[in-house]
């Protein structure tokens, strides 16, 4: 790579050894072990990737891939292990050695400052004085050479979130990198910008020879982009496959070390083919007939955050009894502010919010929860539970008064609800009276859903309920969302991930730029033209 370690150790190999001698892997790590307390993030771990080729590292969110990585460009000091850059054994103690090997790792979450320019933002930690000028053809070239067309003076947070991404990668490809990691690079993209991504690395490998390690959860998108595939779980590697040979069904067997059926593999790994196909089978079947109440009716919503800054703009949408209403859309495009709004967290300037056809106040602390409002929030940790707090109280916050005696809580009581809904809700703990922080992310979430359907809701909001679960939890999340919506409950799902929407939605909402700007029943799913919605294009 950039700077290659020596291999010579002062032997000479002969004509004929160096014509048929395979060539060193571009990166072979071997024993690669960490721990973490007593967590083992990697155990014993062995990959290898060859130059020229798009190598998948493919496995559940925890399966350790992120911190295999974070070894790889020295953000992590592994326990044990060997690393080899092109045949040569390395030490990468820190980033700046990575990057002198020819490393270069593009994150899930951008480093990118919205204010600046994005000339500005590719240069940014340059020493010495920047000229703009140079600095604004670099990114020209750069662009240019590997199809990443932005414009250079334009303020990244005035950018769409794949000009964003091509942003990210232009800091990354302007160093001339041997090496290329991504981290979920399309976690934040539409499927039309996933593609054009794909592209790009296509490009990157095949005519510069250059080497790229694809994280991800979803089979499609190794299935799609890459030549090898190594699968991890629970911190060791489990499987290595040529993409080629293998298929959605036997990754995700490897990824979960289970069977999973068609639906599982679509929502809770990522196979979106499988749902696109069982999406075609149910186009014949009946539509519901009967007319249903609506729930939940939001008209014409505008908000602004702290910083005048719109996040609403004009958002319509109604939700049935009995139905789920899936929120489609990249994030960042106001699906945070929605749920703000139905947790009673956000004000309105404009527009109504009615539940079961009466007006709630929005912004009112608890008048969306009195309308009859549950909310699982999209960050569990942060506004679905109280980690200090013992699993019982957790339960309890949605409805004090059926554990109250009198002005105090009854310890009886709180024992007795809490006990009922563990057992109800298959919340594994060893008792009512556990810190909260002491349960899994699965456990934690299934307090969080516990609580809100037992207080009796007429409309359920539901923001990214499986986020950073495993497959079990995933599968039971997923049942109980659907058993919601057959009670008459009204589900509105708020997610990112286009596999869990058409799992579970029967009717599709587009949001962009805080506004719904197309609806679709799950019978009339095109994925092309959901993505392109997604992207803000008219479809």
């Amino acid at each position: 790579m950039s700077t290659r370690p020596s291999t010579d150790n002062g032997d000479t190999a002969t004509a004929g050894t160096a014509a048929t001698a395979a060539p060193a892997p571009a990166v072979e790590l071997t024993g690669i072990t960490k721990r973490f307390g007593t967590v083992v993030a990697c155990d014993d771990v062995r990959l290898s990737v060859q130059r020229g080729e798009i190598h998948g590292l493919l496995g559940q969110n925890g399966a350790g891939k992120s911190t295999l990585m974070k070894i790889l460009t020295g953000l992590v000091r592994p326990d044990s292990g060997q690393i080899m850059i092109d045949g040569g054994e390395v030490s990468i103690s820190d980033p700046l050695v990575a990057a002198g090997l020819g490393i270069s790792m593009v994150h899930q979450h951008f480093s990118l400052i919205g204010r600046m320019r994005v000339w500005e933002n590719v240069t940014l930690g340059e020493r010495g004085h920047v000229d703009r000028a140079s600095a604004r053809r670099l990114v020209t070239e750069v662009g240019d050479r590997y199809g990443l067309a932005v414009d250079p003076d334009r303020a990244v947070e005035d950018l769409t979130t794949g000009e964003r991404q091509r942003v990210e990668l232009i800091k990354c490809l302007r160093r001339d990198p041997d090496l290329l990691i991504l981290d979920e690079p399309t976690s934040v993209l539409t499927l039309k910008e996933s593609h054009e991504l794909f592209s790009v690395l296509r490009r990157v490998t095949k005519e510069e020879n250059k080497t790229v390690i694809l994280i991800s959860h979803k089979l499609d998108e190794i299935l799609h982009a890459t030549d090898q595939v190594t699968i991890m779980r629970s911190g060791a590697v489990v499987a290595r496959r040529r993409t080629a040979d293998t298929d959605v069904r036997e990754l995700a067997r490897e990824m979960v070390g289970r069977e999973v059926s068609r639906l599982t593999a679509g929502s809770a790994v990522g196979a979106l083919d499988a749902l696109v196909e069982d999406i075609g089978a149910a186009k014949e079947a009946k539509e519901e007939d009967e007319e249903r109440e609506v729930r939940l009716r939001v008209t014409d919503a505008h908000a602004t955050g702290r910083d005048r800054r719109p996040l609403l703009r004009g958002l319509s949408l109604t939700v049935h009894a009995g139905e789920i209403l899936g929120l489609a859309g990249v994030e960042g495009n106001g699906q945070a502010a929605l749920g703000d709004l139905l947790s009673s967290l956000l004000e309105l300037d404009k527009g109504t919010v009615e539940v079961c056809g009466k007006a709630v106040r929005a912004g009112r602390p608890g008048a969306m929860h009195a309308a009859g409002v549950g909310v699982v929030p999209e960050d569990r940790h942060v506004s679905g539970c109280v980690l200090d707090m013992s699993l019982a109280e957790n339960l309890a916050m949605a409805d004090l008064g059926e554990v109250a005696r009198g002005s105090f809580l009854s310890p009886r009581r709180l024992r007795s609800r809490a006990e009922r809904l563990i057992s109800e809700f298959d919340i594994a703990a060893p008792g009512p009276d556990i810190q909260m922080r002491r349960l899994s992310g699965g456990n934690q979430q299934k307090v969080v859903l516990a609580r809100e359907l037992a207080a009796d809701p007429k409309v359920l909001v539901v923001a990214q309920p499986t986020r950073g679960l495993d497959v079990g939890a995933i599968e039971y999340m997923t049942e109980r969302i659907q058993k919601a919506a057959e009670s008459g409950i009204a589900v509105l799902l708020i997610s990112t991930e286009l596999e869990e929407i058409l799992t579970l939605a029967h009717r599709i909402a587009v949001i962009h730029r805080g506004a719904i700007v197309g609806e679709m029943t799950r019978a009339e799913v095109d994925v092309e033209r959901l993505g392109m919605m997604m992207g803000g294009q008219a479809a």
